[in-house]
């Protein structure tokens, strides 16, 4: 246990916040109710830290449970991200494919919640998918009527995603009707923002020169930055999150002009 109270000095208080975030670092998403014995703290104290945390943009609050926020010094696991929020996901996921519409060339970005869009892609039609994403590119190539081309580069060991230059000039050279484009973060003013600059360079890309864009992401992604901006949603066709994302929020999103969609 970390011995702390609500008395104890500020500078206390700070490093017991800190250990916090790294406890939820290493372990994802944990009970609320759990988190007093961990500490060797009151009820209160850990409402008090997960309030100031939450209000920082630290952490993530969910019905009586808490996971740390993404941010430029931390990336959830792919692991953590195929279960975080899953119901929300597969929501997500087969509202994006239904807003296909007559696309024959369809970019999926790296990351979990693009694969699943992948997925819920028709298959009884011809399809030509452009993803960056190693396990997306494997796991689509078998489908039928689905010709799959796979960006190459450097492959990052978090989400085995090709970045650096390799990738975004092929990127540059094409030209697909619709890209499923992910963030780790949309600020309150719309900016779209990941934790790496090369993942941001090659999601700039590929907005860049799709004919059409969709964002796809579940609601806990919104309200916060994750470091480097890399595109606007004034550049987004439709944004698709969760029922879970406040109105206010969407309504804030949309008058800068894409359509939000809450599943």
């Amino acid at each position: 246990m970390i011995p702390a109270d609500a008395s104890l000095p500020r500078s206390e208080a700070r490093a017991r916040r800190d250990a916090l975030i790294q406890y939820l670092r290493a372990r994802g998403e944990v009970e609320v109710s759990a988190l007093p014995e961990v500490f060797g703290v009151s009820v209160e104290t850990i409402r008090r830290d997960l309030r100031q945390l939450e209000s920082t943009g630290r952490i993530i609050r969910s019905h009586g449970r808490v996971a740390a926020a993404e941010s430029a010094a931390f990336e959830t696991s792919q692991a953590f991200r195929s279960a975080y929020h899953a119901d929300e996901k597969d929501r997500i996921a087969r509202a994006a494919a239904a807003c296909l519409e007559n696309a024959e060339t369809v970019f999926l970005d790296e990351g979990n919640q693009p694969l699943l869009a992948g997925r819920a892609l028709p298959t009884d039609r011809d399809l030509t998918i452009v993803t960056t994403s190693l396990p997306t590119a494997i796991e689509l190539a078998e489908r039928p009527h689905t010709t799959v081309i796979a960006i190459g580069g450097r492959v990052r060991p978090t989400t085995l995603g090709a970045v650096d230059h390799w990738a975004t000039a092929m990127l540059e050279r094409m030209e697909p009707d619709l890209a499923f484009i992910g963030a780790n973060g949309v600020t309150d003013d719309g900016w779209l923002t990941t934790p790496d600059p090369a993942v941001a360079a090659v999601k700039e890309t590929a907005l860049a020169v799709a004919r059409r864009a969709v964002f796809v992401g579940s609601h806990d992604k919104f309200g916060h930055s994750t470091f480097v901006r890399f595109g606007h949603v004034r550049s987004l066709e439709r944004i698709i999150t969760g029922r879970e994302l406040r109105g206010t929020t969407a309504r804030r999103l949309s008058s800068f002009g894409p359509q939000v969609d809450r599943v």
